[in-house]
């Protein structure tokens, strides 16, 4: 009888993170394998189907390091979610210049480049395109710091949420630009904003005066009282259809001031939902006040 209770392929694109993935797997117990070709994915899981064995969890990378990679795998990971229903396919990926900025930063060669870095990544996300169709979660990195990303496969993949799905909660500034692969979204512009009152303006979300503000217009208990209740609503319709991680942006023009305390608020309202609730604020970072 197959003991495997966690089996996770890590794929994506080169430079996004996978090897920072794998080790923060590893780090959590599973036994990680590195580049394995696809041709050995099947002799692998039907030893595993085969009889008990000591390894129960096990984290994998697969991607175009393997030439074999791009026409085995649609077959090859089908066959690992048939056999393992409760496998997980990770593509990590990131945008082009944050990919461009650390093969800079490395000196490092990417794999399918000829000429250049940029010439590489277009060919390899033409090459992946069609991998997404088959992926059960997508992390872009983009603005992931490397402890960032570990702290996000902990979230995902250390089991400590009760029904197992994980929900964040993302501030950002549309002014930034809108967190890739959000499942909802909504813009909280409409609120007063704290950026026009010039005491206020150098604080942040977090800041107690901001809050305050925030909260004096009348339309904030409102929006945070409604935004719960239909949240409330569809947790259960996710979790019962099998999803294993929800995002949430709450967005507002900077990122630093509605987005942040409403962020905040709602997931502390929606800490009674039987789910690990974590808040994160994508744009934050950008600003050098307090908090």
């Amino acid at each position: 009888m197959c003991m495997i209770n966690q089996f996770v392929i890590v794929s994506g694109l080169s430079g996004s993170g996978k090897s920072t993935a794998l080790n923060a797997l590893e780090d959590l117990g599973f036994y990680a394998i590195d580049n394995l070709p696809i041709q050995l994915l099947e002799k692998l899981t039907q030893l595993f189907l085969a009889g008990p064995s000591d390894i129960q969890k096990i984290a994998i990378v697969m991607d175009l390091r393997d030439s074999a990679f791009v026409k085995h795998y649609p077959d090859a990971f089908r066959q690992v979610l048939r056999d393992f229903p409760k496998a997980e396919i990770l593509y990590i990926e990131a945008s082009d210049d944050a990919l461009t900025r650390r093969f800079s930063e490395t000196r490092r060669k990417h794999p399918l480049s000829t000429q250049s870095v940029a010439e590489g990544i277009v060919r390899e996300r033409r090459l992946l395109r069609d991998l997404k169709d088959l992926v059960t979660t997508i992390i872009d990195s983009s603005d992931m710091t490397v402890h960032d990303l570990k702290q996000r496969i902990n979230d995902q993949f250390s089991g400590t949420s009760p029904a197992g799905m994980q929900i964040q909660i993302t501030s950002f500034g549309f002014k930034y630009g809108i967190p890739p692969n959000c499942d909802l979204l909504f813009d909280v512009r409409f609120l007063h904003n704290p950026h026009f009152v010039s005491e206020l303006r150098d604080l942040t979300g977090l800041d107690k005066p901001i809050q305050n503000y925030i909260l004096s217009d009348s339309r904030t208990a409102a929006f945070v009282d409604k935004t719960t209740e239909y949240l409330r609503f569809l947790i259960p319709e996710y979790a019962n259809e099998g999803k294993s991680y929800l995002s949430i942006g709450i967005g507002c023009t900077g990122g630093k001031h509605r987005s942040v305390f409403l962020t905040e608020a709602l997931a502390e309202r929606l800490q009674d939902q039987p789910h690990r609730v974590t808040a994160h604020h994508q744009h934050l970072r950008f600003y050098s006040a307090k908090g």
